[in-house]
């Protein structure tokens, strides 16, 4: 009897391993497709991303008379000499350092304003405050071509046309409540005791904010820095029209590379392969909490 019930309960044991085996396959399928689309789409979306990196390279390193000729896998003559006159032309190399200004300065206003208001929209509730915050979003939806007759007729009546400080608060309209979204997201998620606990010890909120939160929510700083970073330094509109000669951005210089030659996309290349150092250098430092970023830090 006990060798009847042992061999039944083997026999049901094996049945359902079946089942489960015979379930698990279609699922082992789909699980492989999917990856092979992902992987599909992944490697379609790196070649995009390649082939105008690759063509600014190949154009950067070699002449522009070879350019305008036959266009070739790898230069014929490899030459420096884009690279070379862009740190050595004033025209060139005062146009980067004009864009590191005013993405500097923008990056510490917008930081020192969002920073504040994100602690109170995350620890306070007020009359109206989710509407607030919604509307904070909608400024920066809205377009720049919007701002800019007022901009430029503000900043001429107070003095402030063609300087980077100009540029950098103009970009704020845009870089603060992007900052505050992310900021709010990241200081929710810390712990409101922490603040009752230092305000018992004895620590004004100024000494708290900057010795215990602050470095509770750097990786959000850092990522909203580098948000704030991003979009100042590709801005284009504004940049190129509250400013003339002496704070002209780099890519409003990129722009005037057209002459009664032609083109010279040589210079033009290289140009384009320096802007994207610094973003390059930015992500790298920020790698690790950009997708918590992306989600407002809320992942």
């Amino acid at each position: 009897m006990t060798t009847s019930n042992a061999a039944a309960t083997d026999q049901s044991a094996a049945e359902l391993e079946n089942k489960t085996a015979a379930r698990a396959k279609p699922a082992r399928r789909k699980a492989s497709i999917g990856s092979r689309k992902r992987f599909i789409g992944l490697g379609l979306y790196i070649f995009f991303l390649m082939v105008p990196l690759y063509w600014m390279l190949n154009m950067s390193l070699q002449p522009n008379s070879e350019i305008l000729g036959t266009f070739s896998l790898w230069p014929q003559t490899l030459t420096f000499d884009n690279y070379i006159q862009i740190f050595t032309d004033p025209a060139w190399y005062t146009g980067y350092l004009n864009s590191i200004k005013y993405v500097a300065l923008n990056t510490i206003i917008s930081l020192t304003v969002a920073l504040p208001a994100a602690y109170a929209f995350s620890r306070y509730s007020f009359m109206g405050d989710k509407h607030l915050f919604f509307w904070l979003l909608t400024n920066r939806m809205a377009p720049p071509a919007v701002f800019l007759l007022p901009f430029f007729q503000l900043y001429q009546t107070v003095g402030l046309f063609d300087t980077p400080l100009a540029v950098a608060l103009a970009h704020t309209l845009f870089n603060v409540p992007l900052a505050v979204w992310i900021l709010e997201g990241f200081m929710s998620g810390v712990p409101r005791e922490i603040d009752e606990t230092a305000y018992i010890d004895g620590y004004t909120w100024p000494r708290f904010f900057v010795r215990i939160f602050l470095p509770l929510i750097k990786a959000g700083v850092g990522v909203t820095a580098f948000f704030c970073f991003m979009f100042s330094w590709v801005e284009l509109l504004l940049a190129r029209t509250l400013t003339a000669t002496e704070a002209k951005p780099i890519a409003a210089t990129m722009t005037r590379t057209v002459s009664a030659a032609g083109i010279d996309w040589g210079l033009l290349a290289a140009a384009g392969m320096l802007t994207l150092v610094p973003g390059a250098l930015v992500i790298w430092f920020v790698r690790k909490n950009i997708a918590k970023g992306f989600a407002l830090g809320r992942v």
